[in-house]
Order: structure tokens, then sequence, then C-alpha cells
């Protein structure tokens, strides 16, 4: 089924998003990246199936869900901005991912349609900076000799609230622009240069159905269930790449997951003919001593489901779920989790 923005709007305006209403006897609550919400609620509802349990998954960014966690609110935290290790120590934090996916540049252009226009990464940049203001500009039609570009307005879009999304997308703008590093950097949420701020993916995604010359950005599978007009990008090879999940895989097909790091790998501007540039995993975070081992192991065994049941739908909505022997390694890292004991 298709949801509409018109739903995604509704949902993410809840002050608590119950993608499953009723509570287990531990009582399994997350709060954060609203990157991965399609795909965690089409695995809580199979999951409230399969087992009875239910999921409660408040998607309000990144920054709210590490906030929540390390306020022990939730029993689980989600993120598209990995934390680094340093992080993770001082809070008692484990953290995993889940499934892999990619930000995707969504524009309102009439008689452009979808996947035709073509953007790099330089050209993103000076958009999002306010150095290209104008669809005409001479470096847009040089990267879409054969599309009638209109002399218009350009006018961007982006979160207002803390976002992995944002993290993805803005880190990917670092690798690529020295201007775009220096000024404005990366984080979850940044001091824009311009533009206009929205909440969600939801809500970007609705500013730029509504407003003619706008371009944002969002999760890709946004795109796909709302059929929204996106742009290809040119990757670090120079290939001109369209989003989606081969694209995906191909960015995270060097990608090292040894834990090393506490997993919190990047996959932007990879190398790779075939590789998406704006890519990126998304994670969960748990505390190692929560207050709570009931409520965690339950969030855990929810994941560990969804690792082994999961994946026709998260490729159903072009996630990338990781290869079997990877996410046997996230599993062997939960033994850290005071209460886990392998599930049982």
């Amino acid at each position: 089924m298709r949801l509409s923005l018109r739903l995604f709007a509704g949902l993410a305006g809840l002050a608590a998003l119950a993608v499953a209403t009723s509570a287990s006897a531990a009582s399994i609550s997350g709060a954060g990246a609203t990157f991965p919400f399609p795909v965690y609620s089409k695995w809580a509802s199979a999951y409230k199936g399969a087992t009875g349990n239910s999921v409660n998954y408040q998607s309000i960014g990144s920054g709210g869900g590490i906030k929540q966690i390390q306020s022990k609110t939730v029993s689980f935290g989600a993120t598209d901005m990995p934390l680094p290790l340093v992080d993770l120590n001082r809070d008692g934090l484990l953290q995993f991912p889940t499934v892999i996916g990619g930000d995707v540049p969504i524009v309102n252009l009439r008689g452009i349609a979808p996947g035709q226009l073509v953007l790099d990464g330089p050209t993103l940049a000076n958009i999002f900076l306010g150095k290209i203001t104008n669809w005409s500009d001479p470096a847009i039609k040089k990267l879409n000799p054969t599309l009638a570009l209109p002399n218009q307005a350009l006018i961007t879009v982006h979160r207002s609230d803390g976002s992995g999304t944002t993290f993805i997308f803005v880190n990917y703008l670092s690798k690529v622009s020295k201007e775009w590093a220096d000024k404005v950097g990366f984080a979850t949420a940044v001091e824009w240069p311009n533009g206009i701020g929205a909440k969600g993916n939801e809500g970007v995604a609705g500013n730029v159905t509504q407003t003619n010359g706008s371009i944002g950005y969002v999760e890709y599978a946004f795109v796909t269930q709302n059929k929204l007009n996106y742009a290809k990008m040119v990757n670090k090879e120079g290939k001109v790449v369209s989003p989606n999940a081969a694209s995906f895989a191909a960015a995270a097909a060097g990608a090292n997951w040894d834990g090393a790091n506490g997993f919190g790998t990047l996959l932007t501007d990879q190398p790779g003919a075939n590789a998406w540039p704006i890519a990126g995993a998304t994670f969960i975070l748990v505390h190692k001593q929560p207050s709570n081992p009931a409520a965690t192991k339950e969030a855990l065994k929810f994941f560990q489901w969804a690792y082994q049941n999961g994946d026709p739908a998260a490729a159903s909505l072009d996630y990338v779920p990781f290869p079997a022997e990877v996410k046997q390694k996230f599993m062997v890292s939960w033994n850290q989790v005071q209460g886990w004991n392998g599930g049982k």
C-alpha cells in the first residue's frame, strides 16, 4: 500500500506516533530518525501479527532520538548520524545499523519529468548555499543540455528539525564543496544559508510538492511511495546514476562493518561507477546497562526478528538489507547488553 503525503503528515504530527497501539508486557518504545520510518512501520505491523507484541515508535528526527535514549525515556533510539565511539562509551550506549538507504534531491519543475534533471555535488552545494538562484543558471544548463529549463527563481527547502536525513545530505555536501564544509559543515542540524525549513521528510516533501520551482531532499522511500519528482546525480566517478536499491548497495560495497568504530561507517561520496553518492545506513542505540532490561531485551528481539524476517519489506521500499553474515556481527555485539543473554 502506498502511503500518501497527507497520511505521513498526519502521523508525524501526533505527539506519540504509535506504529502499533497495544502494548506487550515489556513495552517496546523507540524514537528518532524519520529516514527509516517507512520500513520500521512495516516491520512493526508484521511483528505484531507474528508475535502479538507491539512497537511504539516516535518519528521525531535523529536529534530527538539521540536525546531520548540518552535520557532513558525510550527502550531504543534511532539515528542516521552514527555516534562516535567516544560518545557511545560516555553514555554507555551500543550502536548497530539496520538497513541502508539514500537521500534524494526532489524538485517541483513544470515540464520536467521524474529522473530527467541531473545534478552534481558542487552544483547542489551552490544551490543550497544560495549561489545559484535560478533554474536557468549555466551550471544547471551544462548538466542538462537537452532540457528546457525555466527562467524561474529557485527555492530551497530543508529540514527544520534535528535530522539524520540532513546529516547524510550535508555530510555529502561537505565532501564535494570546500565552501560548504567551511561555512556550514555537517551535523543533524546546521545553520542553513537560505531557504524554507520544514519538519520531517514529510514536511519537506509537502513543501516541495506545493511550491513550484523548489528543491529539497528526502529519504528515497518517500519518493517512491508518493511519486515525487527527483533528480539523478553525478557520482564520484563522474557517472550519472539513479537512486535505487542497486545504487545504494553499490555505495556500501566497500564498507567495513568490523565494529571498531561502533559500526558507525559513513557511505556518502563513495567510489564505484554505480554508487549513489548520498547513501547512508541508519542506526539503533540501546543502553548496555538499561534501567529496564526487560524492555531493552524486547526491543532487541524486535530487531532480531527484523533481521531474520524483514528483508522483503525493506527491499520493497528500496532499502538495502545487510548480508546475513554482517547482521550476525551486529547481533553478537548485543551480548554487551545486560539481560540480553542471546535473547533467551
